[in-house]
């Protein structure tokens, strides 16, 4: 009775989420579905998202330039723009071999102990994230060789899935031996919702912490540093929750894979024995002025989500009800509510569907990455918001899940889930064929 009464207030938050889709969704399910803005947008509005959309989209250029507006590339970063590592605004790819560039994913450093506000304590040499490139006269920091090791499960009747988790190797040091360091291989993410996501109050994740759930879920929020109130708030945005707003995340962004400063990252991402890197010109300071910053963010809270398709589909409601009882909604919650947006109000007041919780969840020591990031564990990670998740093959070509993108469908992103997420798991395991399709086309349907 408890798992059928869940079921029931799953679905009646379902149908709520539902009536008010004209608000955040459009109807669009093609390659360009991820890049829409919200419908009602005035001609002022309209320009300022497209204004950011340009500058998401730029390839920025070392500094000096003739065009001061987009200069201050590096010294070291890892891409020329933000669209680089989400193409056409989603999920990246990892390599799928050694022999294979990065283009769409970057590794996370960081040594043992808390670094400053109580974060990840960066690596004395490398800082908190590999940058493999640099400008003229300022080596790179090296090479990440990627690989994956294969591993056979065999669910309840008798299906084998392969499943594979990634290897590093770091070669062409730039700046010394890399020593003992904890890494952290992540692909981008898709970027549609964040504005909506940053509008959930806290309060909010806070009361969703503290409810009793069943199947030995938990949840809990990360207290993350914010760069903007100089204080500890909750996190909603990365793999482990780690910033606590979108203006931060973009600005921690421009920083940390461009190398461009901003009033958020006034310094350069310099190390101490990087002396060329410290020397190199800028593009002023900030390099990405506050008016750039602005428009970048009211693009990407603007953009609109994807409806969701086939919900007509006898399979795919059976799935929507099996998503339910096996426990998935537990942290994938439905439907949240906004609420008050000052500075964007028309993402204030929504109920929206995005299958999230943004809380993190101890995964267990399959997904762990052992590197802690302020309050999260290594093995803890932030349910990952599901809206769109079925336009991933339209949209990035490929399907690549997870943080690190080692799962190739998403019947390998549910196999890998363990720790809180272990009891739902296995009731995807233990399900018939015809079951766990139809599980997953309510998936694709979102």
């Amino acid at each position: 009775m408890r798992r059928l009464g869940f079921l029931l207030l799953v679905c009646g938050v379902l149908a709520a989420a539902g009536a008010r889709a004209a608000d955040w969704q459009v109807a669009d399910a093609d390659r360009e579905a991820f890049a829409r803005p919200l419908d009602g947008l005035t001609d002022a509005e309209r320009e300022r998202f497209f204004h950011g959309r340009s500058l998401f989209n730029q390839s920025w250029v070392v500094a000096p330039a003739k065009d001061e507006q987009v200069d201050g590339l590096g010294p070291l970063y890892n891409r020329l723009a933000c669209i680089s590592c989400h193409a056409r605004n989603g999920r990246g790819l990892p390599p799928d071999g050694p022999d294979e560039r990065m283009q769409s994913m970057l590794v996370r450093l960081s040594v043992a102990g808390r670094g400053p506000h109580g974060g990840p304590r960066p690596h004395p040499a490398y800082g908190d994230q590999f940058n493999e490139e640099g400008i003229p006269g300022v080596p790179g920091e090296g090479r990440v060789r990627l690989g994956w090791i294969e591993s056979k499960r065999r669910l309840a009747d008798g299906e084998v899935v392969s499943l594979r988790r990634p290897t590093l190797a770091f070669t062409e040091l730039g700046y010394g031996a890399i020593g003992k360091v904890l890494t952290s291989p992540r692909v981008g993410q898709q970027v549609v919702g964040m504005g909506l996501l940053d509008a959930v109050p806290a309060q909010t994740l806070a009361a969703l912490a503290a409810e009793r759930k069943p199947d030995g879920v938990k949840g809990r929020v990360n207290r993350v540093w914010s760069p903007e109130t100089a204080a500890l708030e909750a996190g909603r945005f990365g793999y482990k929750a780690n910033m606590p707003a979108l203006r931060a995340q973009i600005a921690g962004a421009f920083l940390g894979d461009l190398g461009i400063t901003s009033e958020l990252h006034p310094i350069e991402n310099c190390t101490a024995v990087q002396s060329a890197c410290r020397q190199a010109p800028n593009g002023g300071t900030p390099e990405l002025s506050a008016r750039q910053l602005d428009d970048v963010e009211f693009y990407l809270a603007h953009l609109a989500v994807p409806a969701r398709r086939n919900t007509d589909s006898e399979v795919v409601r059976r799935g929507e009800a099996l998503f339910a009882a096996s426990g998935c909604a537990q942290c994938h919650r439905p439907s949240l509510s906004t609420g008050a947006s000052p500075r964007f109000p028309r993402l204030a007041g929504q109920t929206i569907a995005p299958y999230t919780d943004l809380l993190i969840h101890d995964m267990g020591p399959g997904l762990a990455d052992r590197r802690p990031d302020f309050a999260a564990s290594g093995r803890e990670w932030r349910t990952p918001p599901l809206w769109g998740i079925g336009l991933t093959q339209t949209i990035s070509e490929q399907q690549r899940y997870l943080h690190d993108g080692r799962a190739r469908s998403l019947a390998e992103a549910i196999l890998w889930h363990g720790g809180e997420a272990k009891v739902a798991r296995r009731r995807f395991e233990a399900l018939p064929a015809s079951q766990r399709r139809a599980l997953l086309a309510f998936l694709e349907s979102l």
